[in-house]
């Protein structure tokens, strides 16, 4: 290996990598098990999926004040509190009896998350010397392994309880506490943040605009990450893992691999638009499936979209916005996340009165509607990259 990469890696780098992994690894822990859990507790789907709404509402709210507090007591600290805090809650999951005691503890689950996600953004490109790109695709790899390991782990282990993932993640998440402990180290340059920073970037147009198509895309993506199990009844836990572990392999894949190929080609605003057009489409053929092996396909084949997506928006999140990688990311995960948060919990209640397919158009329609707006605004979001790239980094 090269000096140039070693240093670009560097141990901190990798302990954040890793840790990031591990935060996303809960993400889709709890898939497989969804089905189990409704079965054994006699919830409906719209109880079951606020497991995924109550995760994703307090970590929108909590994005407004982890670059913040990430500025004020340094980025070490919050990241070790967010670990903590994630391996405290998964475990007190494991330990619940109930829907709503589940989802209370998912709730604080989704703060410990936020703290640490949009820090560990800003401390991985604040410490690479690779340049911006590269760490992001360092962070989405990451990224992407978690959420396809996930699955993985929550079927294997969903398939002797449905605790069990929850106790698996819990540990996992101590263990990158403790590499955090040893590895991680602040940047160099430290960031400045402040509510009043925070609520500038919320009002900041170029800001706005893509975390609004963001919304957009993310209300698909969580349609299929914690809808789409509850219309796979047949399927055992170790089934369901396999499925969400290979479309997690490819979302890895494409936000890595695929990415770099199609923007050292293609523009990459109007990658990002045929890409938000095709995940549009990929709900669509969800909802037409006829078959549960039909399904199955086109939930895996929706990982290339999703990979893609993802890399594409978290770049997109920085290189708009002319405040700091911190508030940047804070400001556009609020407005992304706080949206998605609506779709699991609509599409339990869209299933139980309309059917089990309608919630896969309306998410094709919501999907559609991003892709709009970002066809109608890419040219304004790529002026707003280039003022930005032109500007006196003051930020960094």
């Amino acid at each position: 290996m090269s000096p140039g990469l070693t240093e670009r890696f560097s141990p901190p780098v990798l302990a954040t990598a890793f840790a990031t992994f591990v935060a996303f690894l809960g993400i889709g822990v709890v898939d497989p098990v969804l089905p189990i859990i409704g079965a054994q507790m006699g919830a409906s789907s719209a109880e079951v999926e606020l497991l995924f709404t109550a995760y994703l509402v307090v970590m929108a709210v909590a994005m407004l004040v982890s670059g913040v507090l990430s500025a004020r007591f340094g980025n070490k600290r919050v990241i070790l509190v967010g670990l903590a805090l994630v391996a405290v809650m998964a475990a007190a999951c494991g330990l619940s009896n109930s829907i709503a005691e589940i989802a209370l503890a998912r709730g604080g689950w989704g703060f410990g998350n936020a703290l640490f996600t949009s820090t560990a953004l800003a401390v991985i490109v604040g410490l690479s010397t690779g340049g911006t790109g590269e760490a992001i695709l360092l962070y989405e790899a990451a990224l992407g392994l978690g959420i396809a390991g996930g699955p993985l782990l929550g079927g294997y282990l969903g398939g002797m309880s449905w605790r069990y993932p929850f106790f698996g993640t819990a540990t996992l998440m101590a263990f990158a506490f403790a590499v955090s402990v040893v590895f991680l180290r602040e940047p160099d340059v430290k960031e400045t943040a402040s509510p009043r920073d925070m609520l500038a970037a919320l009002t900041n147009r170029p800001v706005f605009t893509n975390a609004l198509v963001g919304l957009c895309y993310s209300f698909g993506f969580f349609t299929i990450l914690a809808y789409s199990p509850l219309t796979l009844p047949n399927l055992s836990a170790t089934a369901l893992g396999l499925t969400f572990c290979a479309w997690g392999a490819l979302v890895a894949v494409s936000s890595v691999f695929v990415v770099s190929w199609l923007t050292e080609r293609f523009d990459p605003a109007r990658v990002l638009v045929a890409d938000v057009v095709g995940m549009g489409a990929v709900m669509v053929a969800a909802g037409l499936a006829s078959t549960q092996t039909q399904l199955l396909a086109v939930i895996v084949v929706s990982g290339v979209f999703c990979g893609i997506a993802n890399a594409l928006f978290t770049t997109f999140a920085i290189q708009v916005s002319p405040f700091t990688r911190s508030v940047s990311s804070g400001a556009y995960n609020f407005l992304r996340w706080g949206g998605a948060a609506i779709a699991p919990v609509l599409a339990g209640h869209l299933k139980a009165e309309m059917g089990v397919h309608v919630p896969f158009y309306v998410a094709a329609v919501v999907v559609f509607v991003g892709a709009g707006i970002l066809l109608v605004q890419q040219d304004f979001l790529l002026d707003a990259i280039d003022r930005n790239a032109s500007a006196p980094s003051g930020a960094d």
